[in-house]
């Protein structure tokens, strides 16, 4: 988009009363933000939804200094403005009604043809989950997905971080402009993020992260994913939100199941208890109910010539060279495991080539 375009569409985005909703009804009526912004007061009340009061806002002329100022310090600053027409912004994020019309990005993120998922979860992370997170994202390393997360406290954090520590593409996606950063004590992590992958936000130059924004923000991380996973969560809180928002969105949901006694674990089983999610006990899981190809991500690593197992998954190889093919059940009960540890045994088996999923939840040895 030219920047004479960007500067008439930022203008109109600070018309109060002008939301993501409004502002597309009238760009897909109009055109361009110019023609809207120069359209007689006669042809503006033609549009549902705008009133007495909308049209006097459009005689504010102060919208176009703020839209200046805007522009501005995002060229001073190399973001990327990304409107929802353009190839580059989020391509699910386009399917959702209330998505931004513009977001600002910063780093080096590409998003095409990238599996994207969100993981999010309570700010007071426990050792369970984030042990659970660990294991996840390790096993989803050879699949290269897109990490999304909001950049606080608790889940989101340990989420970019072992996304960076396997070199996978990471976002965080802000409630505030990309002039500060919140929380201050997660600056020293902005660099690496923006080696692979960056941050992403709606919000201007001139915004702090107000409560209220935080919930738009989290439209953000469930519209532009594939599927959000809910790591751990009190009964309420804002990955519940973000959860919500995916559901009506008719993305996959995922929640980690915890003891009932656990306070962060209160959230993701009345979840699944609720049929709102999907149980998620391995990676696994996901790659099955995403209906993921691993084969197909697998044939595009170079096999390597000599394949290391650890004990456990040495157990299963040798087990499985005996019998043939077998029941995953069948598997886990002959070699003393549980069954959500054989499901991610034999995730990593079939990563690494040394085994292969027939129909019937059956596996064989390569």
């Amino acid at each position: 988009m030219s920047q004479q375009n960007l500067f008439y569409l930022l203008a109109l985005l600070r018309i109060e009363g002008v939301g993501d909703i409004m502002a597309k009804k009238l760009l897909t009526h109009f055109g361009t933000a110019e023609n809207v912004l120069k359209a007689k007061s006669h042809q503006l009340a033609s549009i549902d939804g705008v009133g007495a009061v909308l049209l006097k806002n459009f005689k504010d002329k102060s919208i176009f200094d703020k839209a200046q100022s805007e522009l501005d310090y995002v060229q001073k600053n190399n973001i990327d403005i990304l409107t929802f027409q353009d190839e580059k912004y989020p391509e699910r994020l386009k399917h959702c009604i209330d998505g931004p019309v513009l977001v600002f990005s910063a780093g080096n993120i590409d998003l095409k043809h990238r599996k994207i998922i969100s993981i999010v979860g309570t700010r007071q992370i426990t050792s369970y989950g984030t042990e659970f997170c660990r294991k996840l994202i390790e096993d989803l390393v050879p699949l290269n997905p897109i990490i999304v997360s909001g950049f606080a406290y608790g889940v989101d954090i340990v989420a970019h971080q072992l996304a960076m520590e396997h070199n996978l593409q990471t976002i965080g996606v802000l409630a505030h402009g990309l002039n500060q950063i919140y929380p201050k004590t997660h600056k020293k992590y902005m660099s690496k993020m923006e080696q692979n992958g960056g941050f992403m936000t709606e919000f201007w130059s001139t915004s702090n992260p107000d409560k209220e924004n935080f919930v738009r923000r989290n439209r953000i991380v469930a519209g532009m994913s594939e599927a959000t996973i809910v790591i751990e969560s009190a009964d309420k809180g804002g990955s519940l939100i973000t959860a919500n928002m995916a559901n009506d969105y008719n993305r996959e949901v995922f929640a980690v199941p915890g003891r009932v006694t656990d306070k962060y674990s209160q959230g993701c089983n009345n979840l699944i208890k609720t049929q709102k999610a999907n149980v998620l006990t391995s990676a696994a899981d996901l790659i099955y109910n995403l209906n993921w190809d691993i084969l197909k991500e697998t044939k595009a690593v170079q096999k390597q010539l000599f394949v290391t197992l650890d004990d456990d998954e040495q157990k299963v190889y040798d087990y499985l060279l005996k019998t043939g093919k077998e029941l995953m059940d069948i598997i886990a009960l002959n070699c003393d495991f549980p069954i959500y540890r054989i499901s991610g045994l034999l995730l990593n088996m079939e990563l690494k080539g040394v085994i292969r999923p027939l129909p019937g939840k059956m596996f064989e040895a390569i």
